[in-house]
């Protein structure tokens, strides 16, 4: 590269602007460039030239020694991003500013990033159900007192499940190009968070366990699959799946679908909410159920429905701990 003298400062006023210092007519001390000359420069050409950059792009392209006056910006009023920068050298991976690591995806990582990409091209919906679970941890609280088999908000929810899609079997299914895939087995997947990562191993047949059957296979599961001692079977053949981030305090969120899936039920945290019965106010203890479905397959409709059925039995929980 030829070097170009210019001082400090028109030197930054140039990379604001974006011109090509070597471009520029130098009336300063000995042939540099001084602001004046850059301002003269900037002022001669067309407004249209003047493009917006962020800083970081902006440091990209003088690592990358990109002339950012031929790049387009895909920002907000044509701005120069990052990937913008990228794009123009070439280049895909990243560039490291200073006390930053770049670290290689994990398998799982990577599993995980190919499927969540897979899944954010499907057109889905979320629709969001409040829940009245007072009932249910009063039923819970006093069952775990005298019995051996203790159950959780989350298996007593997976049992709902089960009863709820056997009533609405439309969200056993699967999109097949031209055609849908309904599933007759109610196994559903339960999501188990993982250091690094997510895993999603199966309750099998569900609807035919007892709420101890069920229980007992939800916790075994869970186990074995934070001590990584889960086979890969035992992860497949899901036919509708549960993510609870109640855990975590998630009052609302978004699952992704886990795929082929059509539907996916997000569970989120218990709290104190405030709740009209027979015009009287009351607290009660609530929680919103967030189902995300594939809009090729099934419609809000269907979607609505199976969440008044989890909230049916939830909030009439004698049915669910009867069945053990």
């Amino acid at each position: 590269m030829t070097f170009v003298k210019a001082t400090p400062y028109a030197r930054k006023i140039a990379k604001q602007y974006h011109i090509d210092l070597s471009a520029v007519t130098p009336t300063g001390p000995d042939g540099a460039i001084v602001e004046r000359d850059v301002i003269a420069a900037k002022e001669g050409r067309m407004k249209t030239r003047e493009v917006p950059v962020t800083p970081l792009a902006l440091r990209i392209a003088e690592k990358l020694h990109v002339d950012l006056t031929g790049v387009r910006g895909t920002g907000i009023g044509g701005k120069i991003g990052k990937e913008d920068v990228l794009a123009a050298a070439g280049r895909k991976e990243a560039v490291l500013m200073p006390g930053e690591l770049s670290q290689a995806m994990n398998g799982m990582r990577r599993a995980i990033a190919a499927e969540m990409t897979e899944a954010s091209k499907i057109p889905t919906v979320t629709v969001t159900t409040k829940v009245d679970v007072t009932a249910l941890t009063e039923l819970r609280l006093r069952h775990n007192e005298r019995t051996e088999v203790k159950y959780s908000v989350n298996d007593l929810v997976l049992m709902a499940c089960a009863k709820a899609l056997d009533k609405n079997r439309k969200l056993l299914s699967s999109y097949a190009g031209d055609s849908i895939i309904y599933k007759t087995d109610i196994n559903l997947g339960v999501a188990v968070s993982l250091d690094e990562g997510v895993l999603v191993p199966v309750i099998r047949d569900a609807d035919t366990l007892s709420m101890d059957e069920l229980a007992a296979r939800a916790h075994e599961l869970a186990r074995r699959a934070r001590s990584r001692r889960i086979s890969p079977d035992e992860c497949e053949g899901a036919t509708f799946t549960v993510s609870n981030m109640g855990m975590f305090g998630v009052e609302a969120f978004t699952p992704i679908l886990h795929l082929p899936n059509s539907a996916i039920l997000g569970v989120c945290s218990i709290y104190d909410g405030c709740a009209v019965r027979d015009g009287v106010a009351l607290v009660r203890k609530l929680m919103h159920i967030c189902l995300t479905f594939d809009h090729r397959v099934l419609d809000g409709a269907d979607a609505a429905k199976f969440n008044l059925s989890v909230r049916e039995y939830l909030e009439n929980p004698e049915s669910l701990i009867a069945a053990s």
